[in-house]
């Protein structure tokens, strides 16, 4: 077969080929064990990376500290960009040289004994091995000479990682390149942009970082009185900043960084159109280092900084009064200087307050 058409061939069947023959170096990040922690202390978090007991190196897994989830499934906090979202797949360093070698001719010997592994998919397969083998290059990607054993130690491969978390299955196979050599010390290639880098790690931080639970206190507390001020404020502990952090350690390559949630302001939903939020378009800012005033006897005919006046009665049922409370979100990391902003985050929470009719008595 010409080497064009060869070439030609080996992309329009690659999807299968890396399928079949990539097999294990499809990586997906795995879950971890981290216990949600508040003000910045770590968290104990299962160690990611490392050599198994059959001594090849283990994918360079992300290691989560701080306040993350439990179960390495995404967090609490939405961000306020909707268009904004944490990467769906990545690079990330994989396996030695001679253990890239093991790794990659066992995979392709089984791919090659698969039913079917004849015409095109089979002249795939033999593009891939001589690509590794004989130094043949790959459509633009340079080849290695019996898999670069002669530079083992000195740097690793990198392959491609899929984030479980993101729901678009197209987007987390958008990392379709093959695996590819990384001096050690060195960047990756240019041409891969979406190899890991600690603003990635930052943003994944993000996706895993678990927030304390937005309860605002009220006084009158679940039952008030149609157009009485209700107070709200929320408990000085909720402003201590979080923090959250991910980081990959490997041989030649260690990077990390460490997202931050400061909280910003708290905006009110009454649940029902036929109330008056304070201030007006609901949104309670932190002044002085809290969000609201707590009541106090004798004010209770008194305009609250913070608060709702419902004017109408619930009829015996509940109003869902949403707070939702702001984040301010940054990051810092490896090779960063000074903490670079994220978009905003919320959490949400719904209280169900019961509105009744002020009795009086006429005699």
């Amino acid at each position: 077969m010409p080497v064009n058409a060869a070439r030609h061939t080996a992309l329009s069947v690659g999807t299968v080929a890396l399928t079949l023959t990539l097999g294990s170096l499809v990586l997906v990040t795995p879950a971890h064990t981290a216990e949600p922690k508040r003000n910045g202390e770590g968290a104990n978090s299962e160690q990611q990376g490392g050599k198994d007991n059959t001594g090849v190196y283990a994918a360079a897994r992300i290691q989560y500290s701080g306040a993350v989830t439990k179960n390495g499934g995404t967090g609490n906090v939405a961000s306020a960009d909707v268009s904004w979202s944490p990467p769906p797949c990545w690079y990330a360093p994989y396996l030695g040289a001679k253990d890239f070698k093991k790794e990659m001719s066992k995979n392709i010997e089984t791919a090659k004994n698969q039913p079917g592994m004849t015409g095109h998919a089979g002249a795939a397969i033999g593009e891939m091995q001589r690509h590794y083998e004989d130094d043949y290059g790959w459509t633009d990607t340079p080849g290695y000479k019996d898999y670069n054993v002669n530079k083992d130690g000195e740097g690793m491969f990198w392959a491609a990682v899929e984030n479980p978390d993101e729901p678009d299955i197209l987007k987390r196979n958008a990392c379709s390149d093959l695996p590819f050599w990384v001096d050690n010390g060195e960047a990756p290639p240019p041409q891969y942009e979406q190899a890991i880098t600690p603003e990635m790690l930052a943003t994944l931080a993000y996706q895993h970082m678990e927030l304390p639970g937005t309860k605002v206190t009220l006084a009158p507390e679940a039952v008030t009185k149609v157009n009485l001020p209700t107070w709200a404020w929320l408990d000085k502990a909720v402003f201590d900043e979080v923090q959250a952090t991910a980081a990959i350690n490997v041989p030649g390559f260690n990077i990390q960084a460490t997202t931050t949630a400061k909280p910003k302001s708290l905006t009110l939903s009454p649940g029902t159109a036929e109330a008056t939020t304070i201030p007006a378009d609901g949104g309670c800012p932190i002044v002085d280092g809290r969000i609201g005033e707590p009541y106090v006897k004798g004010k209770a005919k008194q305009t609250p900084p913070c608060g709702i006046v419902y004017r109408r009665s619930s009829g015996g049922e509940t109003f869902p009064l949403k707070a939702a409370l702001t984040w301010e979100i940054s990051w810092t990391g490896t090779g960063q200087a000074g903490a670079v902003a994220l978009p905003d985050g919320t959490i949400e929470a719904v209280q169900n307050i019961t509105v009744e009719e002020i009795q009086s008595v006429n005699r």
